[in-house]
């Protein structure tokens, strides 16, 4: 398999279980054991992360509307309820911020292994079918992200925080648990998630590419860009199906998805040693 196709088959990957809560970064580690690419480690690691800027260009290019503050460009008039959205979504990034600063690269040295990744898929599919029988009955006290308080949002960056730590929780499926016990409707919950991953995504992007720095080769960048497009393009069309999805079903079917895999990559790995 050349590098090229390589960048296809993880940015398909990264397009698709980046917004399913499902863990996009379980599945890279896993796709790693299997398919690896044949060039240097720290542009393999770079790669892994800015892959990621694609799959939020879909958030951009579908939610324009919803997260552009400015009604013309350059007429000064301001939406103030994208404002303070905004607002809202970067004091959800606070918990992220302090544990890189405090943390940083040592989280990887700890916990990105495949017997964590399997451990977490089980785990968080377990809580997302108890969460979704505890709110079956619950109505939600915040059914637009209008509704969301500067205390839920920072309480959502705490959840967050758990994918951060441990690989295999999901980004997508922490924030998404986090609304939905914090009394989030499933449609807020989603969307919430997918404009927090803005700020996030971008930042770890910015942080990788200051560290590697801008000594790229053309394969690298072709490469780069190959993954990018790809994401971008399944991005564009998963983000469209969950939410589609979400309107009559719950999240159960990801949550079982996640405990199914999870055995089956904890006990192949475990004869494979």
């Amino acid at each position: 398999m050349t590098e090229w196709m390589k960048s296809i088959l993880f940015g398909l990957v990264e397009g698709i279980t980046e917004w399913l809560p499902i863990s996009s970064t379980g599945h890279m580690i896993l796709l790693e054991e299997v398919v690896s690419f044949s060039m240097p480690d720290t542009f393999v690691e770079l790669f892994l992360i800015v892959i990621q800027l694609g799959a939020i260009l879909a958030v951009v290019l579908l939610f324009w509307k919803e997260i552009w503050p400015f009604a013309t460009p350059g007429n000064g008039y301001v939406k103030k309820d994208i404002v303070v959205m905004w607002f809202k979504i970067l004091t959800a990034c606070i918990p992220a911020v302090l544990l890189e600063l405090f943390c940083g690269d040592r989280l990887e040295e700890w916990f990105y292994n495949y017997q964590t990744v399997s451990i977490m898929l089980v785990v968080v599919g377990v809580l997302f079918l108890l969460v979704e029988n505890w709110n079956q009955n619950r109505t939600p006290v915040a059914s637009n992200i209008s509704d969301i308080s500067y205390k839920t949002a920072f309480l959502i960056g705490i959840f967050q925080l758990l994918a951060a730590l441990l690989p295999g929780t999901s980004r997508s499926g922490a924030t998404i648990i986090g609304g939905l016990v914090l009394g989030l409707s499933r449609t807020a919950a989603a969307e919430f998630t997918f404009y927090l991953a803005i700020p996030v995504m971008f930042g770890a992007s910015l942080v990788k590419v200051l560290q590697f720095g801008t000594s790229f080769t053309a394969q690298e960048v072709g490469v780069l860009a190959t993954g990018m497009i790809t994401a971008f393009l399944v991005s564009v069309f998963v983000i469209r199906f969950l939410m589609q999805f979400i309107k009559k079903h719950d999240f159960k079917v990801f949550g079982w998805y996640r405990i199914v895999l999870g055995i089956v990559v904890l006990a192949v790995f475990s004869v494979w040693g």
